[in-house]
């Protein structure tokens, strides 16, 4: 790690995870440990709305995580260039959100990219058109660190011919350390940025409300993280749960228990999930790294993978996990459409659809009227990776608006004025072209 010039924080960090993994730690969360978050540790969007004041934005900084390169939508590139409404894409409409509020408010308002080193360059090369966003006085982006792998059978670094896949990404939790790394985060504070807002670039219904950093300023809280109401769809994602302290904790499916899945999975038991909407008080995260000689220790997730026919460990951590680590944390409870994530294909073509609309502040959210988007369904032979998905739809994307669920199994292209209506499912036998017509219910070609 020092071979490639990694921050010693970073190496700390690692090492005492790596000491975790020796110990035989799983980082497991077990049900015995955890109860549902009380009512005390969670705070109401709805209550809030008092606090709000534009005047937080000069204390505010907007991070976007911007480290994926989509290979879950067959790409190779940042996922933030894909186009999501016309020739608009993640980074644009980002970038436009921030610009708005600027002009709204009369505030510097400061964006910034945590990149990977996937990433950093394409996004550096493509945000360069914009001269009023590189006019700030910041950095426009930090890089993820790296962490080595580490094969299973012997707990030794794993080593390639290809150095590349000597590595992985931490994950999102590294946050805290790339941010510290280089001076970054002193440099915020010296500025006067008090407060930073987190989110993932795919998510474009997160935008900045000061309502929240005034609530964290008036009531003094170090760490909020947004979280929604779990549907069935959001079983197995990581749910909010608090330990015997009453400290809030997030549990992801990694870390927890064979036995305790079933519960793991109960949506009216654990209720709530993290959409990595985060709000930190950067004084708390500079003291609490100072306090513990620069390394953020969050709860560790062992990955198992298998990189060229060698089973490996990465060893990574979520951003969320922080809310354990900090002191003063709160859950606030926000309505979803300040979550739109794009993680699959079946995503992209929803957000793509007229069942969702930019408003005037660039803000991703359904057409009116709309409580829910249209649930997808995609045959992953025609539409797994993004140049399927595009070949198919490259005329025309559907009308959604009045669509509650969509299934395409086959290979189906769409043309112009193609229009779905309630419950629609396809399904074709052979290449088919659609184009004038009103879509509903069970239809096989």
């Amino acid at each position: 790690m020092k071979g490639a010039n990694l921050d010693p924080n970073v190496i700390r960090t690692f090492n005492a995870y790596y000491e975790q993994l020796l110990r035989g730690e799983k980082g497991m969360i077990a049900d015995k440990d955890i109860s549902p978050p009380s009512a005390n540790n969670l705070i109401k969007y709805e209550d809030i709305s008092e606090f709000r004041s534009q005047a937080m934005l000069k204390k505010t900084v907007v991070i976007k995580l911007n480290g994926g390169l989509g290979t879950s939508m067959g790409l190779s590139k940042a996922k933030s260039l894909l186009p999501v409404k016309g020739n608009l894409n993640f980074l644009d409409i980002i970038t436009r959100q921030v610009l708005a509020l600027r002009g709204e408010s009369g505030y510097d308002v400061q964006l910034l990219f945590m990149n990977s080193y996937n990433t950093d360059a394409d996004t550096l090369e493509y945000l360069s058109k914009y001269t009023d966003l590189a006019k700030q006085n910041l950095p426009l982006s930090f890089v993820q660190n790296k962490f080595p792998r580490i094969r299973q059978d012997n707990l030794a670094p794993f080593e390639s011919n290809d150095d590349a896949q000597n590595w992985n990404p931490p994950g999102h939790g590294d946050l805290y350390t790339a941010l510290a790394a280089d001076g970054l985060l002193d440099e915020l504070i010296e500025r006067g940025y008090r407060y930073a807002f987190v989110s993932n670039a795919d998510n474009l219904a997160a935008t900045v409300d000061t309502a929240i950093p005034a609530y964290m300023e008036a009531n003094n809280i170090n760490f909020v993280m947004e979280v929604c109401t779990r549907s069935p769809a959001d079983r197995k994602g990581g749910h909010l749960c608090e330990d015997k302290h009453k400290q809030l904790l997030l549990r992801e499916v990694a870390q927890t228990p064979e036995a305790d899945l079933e519960r793991f999975q109960d949506i009216e038991f654990y209720r709530y999930f993290n959409t990595n909407n985060l709000w930190l008080d950067l004084q708390a995260l500079q003291w609490s790294l100072i306090s513990n000689d620069g390394i953020m220790l969050l709860p560790l997730i062992i990955n198992p993978k298998v990189v060229e026919n060698t089973p490996v460990y990465q060893l990574e951590t979520a951003m969320g996990s922080a809310i354990s680590v900090f002191t003063n944390t709160r859950a606030m409870v926000v309505p979803r459409s300040r979550f739109a994530p794009v993680k699959k294909n079946s995503d992209l073509l929803a957000v793509w659809s007229d069942a969702y609309e930019l408003n005037d502040r660039y803000q991703l959210v359904l057409k009116r009227g709309l409580e829910h988007p249209p649930l997808i369904e995609l045959d992953d032979r025609y539409y797994g990776n993004i140049d399927q998905l595009v070949k198919r739809f490259s005329e025309a994307v559907p009308s959604l608006a009045a669509c509650s669920s969509l299934a395409l199994k086959g290979d189906i292209s769409f043309g112009e004025e193609v229009v779905c209506e309630g419950e629609v499912s396809i399904e074709a036998q052979e290449p088919v072209f659609l184009q004038h017509r009103r879509l509903m219910g069970e239809i096989k070609l």
